[in-house]
């Protein structure tokens, strides 16, 4: 198994499975072009974990200088339950930490018991429901 940094010609086969992912919402963000923004932008912070060339695991982090974003955490089924999602994070979270991001924020759906399980089942992090999020999509795509 190789943990390797996301470059952008791992959008496809990323795409296609989060596309497959019960609990992950895929938006018009997840594009090719705002995918290889969002790496440049945060370039060494999304990763992957490969087998056999395959991508079997992986997660979307970044920063905006002050606080740290997880997306799209994901084990191929054949693969859960080997902590390959706690690898991802605690890398992830290493790698935040060292450009001075101290905390850090996932996003979860209401309707997925299972990544609410998940993050609950992680050492630290908390399911806050003293905030709401508020969005609003002011691209030319909207």
């Amino acid at each position: 198994m190789q943990l390797r940094a996301v470059t952008e010609a791992d959008h496809a086969a990323l795409l296609a499975i989060w596309q497959q992912t019960p609990g992950l919402c895929v938006r018009e963000d997840d594009a090719y072009a705002p995918f290889c923004a969002y790496l440049a932008r945060n370039p060494g912070f999304s990763l992957l974990i490969e087998h056999a060339g395959s991508v079997i695991a992986g997660v979307m982090a970044g920063h905006d200088g002050r606080r740290g974003y997880l997306q799209h955490l994901f084990v191929m089924p054949a693969w859960q339950l080997q902590g390959l999602a706690r690898q991802l994070l605690a890398e992830a979270l290493k790698r935040l930490a060292a450009a001075g991001i101290q905390k850090s924020h996932v996003l979860v759906l209401a309707d997925s018991a299972s990544a609410r399980s998940f993050w609950q089942a992680q050492a630290g992090w908390q399911l806050r429901d003293d905030v709401q999020l508020c969005s609003i999509s002011h691209g030319a795509s909207t």
